[in-house]
């Protein structure tokens, strides 16, 4: 019988890499295996992983030895970045190039590079229209995972690079949740305007890798990017009354205003949507809906995706 072929996962108790999992082990052809990569064995996650019946490595993304080791005897690789852990692109670019030469040095035949836009070939470092954030970035949580392609395109791997979309459970576990106003009114707030957000469920996430692994040498060399609907502040905030039973109302604010709420990593996220919104256009573009469900054939609404999380959104749990 034909051993069944291994996905080395990092960051397998994370919201990525656990998506990954969960497509690979409820995968009904079980084309393959999981190699969960975590720092902590022992933790309660990691065992649960286990009890599901996937395989457990330790390994550190700052220790590109313990990757190697934790890549060994795998066909393929996902390989994503932490950047809301530290807060620093130069961490995730180290990162980045470690797991790219662990992949090469242990001979992974395909790894996917979970990354995004490299934000200053759009609006460069001396273009005032946001500001520049840690003296050399403009979005830092983008332009270090951008800049980083390059160790894979270089590396000699075979590598398709994922360029994901807004996590729709940010709306669960980030603070994005419709919150109330002085009037008492919920509202979702982003300084996007009429801009379209492309977003997707984590856990669609997860099938397009395992859709992407499946197809062979189709990706190979490219970039494939992501989204489950492009949606506006509008038709979001539509879809919770709709769903939540109640009036949710979207407020665009200005990228000022929300750098001005002050909580971490406000400046970089308002940085962000002010380019989602200028550059609505290309962003939108490079998130093929088609492409999308192509990978993953039950790829969710958003509409969906709420009726089955709304009892997890924190709004939920107040009262009204």
């Amino acid at each position: 019988m034909k051993s069944k072929r291994i996905i080395a996962v990092v960051g397998a108790t994370g919201a990525q890499g656990g998506g990954v999992i969960d497509a690979i082990l409820n995968d009904p052809s079980g084309e393959f295996t999981v190699r969960a990569i975590t720092r902590d064995a022992n933790s309660e996650k990691a065992k649960a992983l286990s009890r599901r019946g996937a395989e457990i490595a330790v390994a550190d993304v700052s220790d590109k030895e313990s990757l190697v080791r934790a890549f060994e005897g795998a066909y393929g690789a996902f390989c994503v970045t932490f950047f809301w852990d530290h807060f620093s692109p130069e961490k995730e670019i180290q990162h980045a190039q470690n797991m790219a030469e662990a992949a090469k040095e242990a001979n992974i035949s395909h790894v996917i590079w979970s990354t995004l836009e490299d934000t200053r070939k759009w609006i460069p470092l001396d273009d005032d229209r946001m500001p520049t954030l840690m003296g050399k970035y403009k979005v830092p949580h983008f332009d270090g995972k951008g800049a980083s392609n390059t160790y894979f395109e270089k590396s000699g791997v075979p590598y398709t690079l994922l360029l994901t979309s807004f996590f729709w459970d940010n709306f669960i576990f980030f603070g994005a949740e419709p919150q109330k106003g002085p009037d008492g009114t919920l509202a979702i707030t982003f300084p996007l305007g009429d801009a379209k957000l492309p977003g997707i469920a984590v856990g669609d996430i997860g099938k397009c890798v395992l859709g992407i692994f499946k197809a062979g040498k189709e990706y190979l060399g490219k970039t494939v990017g992501i989204a489950g609907e492009h949606l506006t502040g509008s038709q979001m905030a539509d879809a919770f009354t709709r769903v939540l039973g109640k009036p949710v109302k979207y407020n665009a604010v200005t990228p000022e205003m929300y750098r001005s709420f002050g909580f971490p990593g406000a400046d970089d996220l308002a940085n962000m949507y002010q380019m989602m919104d200028e550059f609505e256009s290309d962003f939108c573009k490079a998130r093929n809906l088609s492409e999308t469900r192509k990978l993953n054939p039950e790829l969710q609404t958003f509409e969906n995706w709420l009726k089955k999380n709304k009892g997890k959104i924190p709004v939920q749990t107040e009262s009204t």
